[in-house]
């Protein structure tokens, strides 16, 4: 670990959902600018994505065992992520809040120092007020901005 390893440092990420329900796939793709940091012995990486409801900042949190993505602003989240566990998050809306469940099938996060570039892959199911709502597949990567060597 080196020493730049607490302090936040400004990345690009891009992050791609699949989604595949019933017979059908759905793909979302999102380019945003954030921030990257370790603290304690878990991976934080923070952005904010524009919607129509407003800015909603998301945290995505990645330790060895389990993740968590938490989402606050325009719209509240919380989903959290333990490989073959399934665990409950929640959706909140101005309309109220569902229940939401995941089943993590895979969950891999990396950083390479030498590079400033990392990734995260989650796949799992999803389950919104106890209904199967599809499978999901999040693959983030990131590159430290502004990458020139020095």
């Amino acid at each position: 670990m080196s020493s730049r390893s607490a302090e936040q440092m400004p990345v690009k990420i891009k992050v791609k959902t699949d989604i595949r329900s019933g017979g059908s796939k759905d793909t979302f793709e999102l380019t945003a600018f954030g921030r990257y940091y370790i603290k304690d012995a878990s991976r934080f990486l923070q952005y904010d994505e524009e919607m129509e409801e407003g800015t909603v900042k998301t945290i995505i949190k990645m330790s060895d065992t389990d993740g968590l993505i938490l989402r606050s602003g325009a719209v509240k989240m919380r989903l959290p992520f333990k490989m073959n566990k399934k665990l409950r998050g929640s959706y909140q809306t101005p309309y109220g809040v569902f229940e939401m469940g995941t089943m993590t099938k895979r969950m891999v996060h990396q950083y390479d120092d030498e590079t400033g570039e990392g990734s995260i892959d989650i796949l799992y199911d999803l389950k919104m007020q106890g209904s199967q709502a599809g499978t999901y597949h999040l693959a983030i990567t990131f590159e430290e901005e502004n990458n020139e060597h020095s």
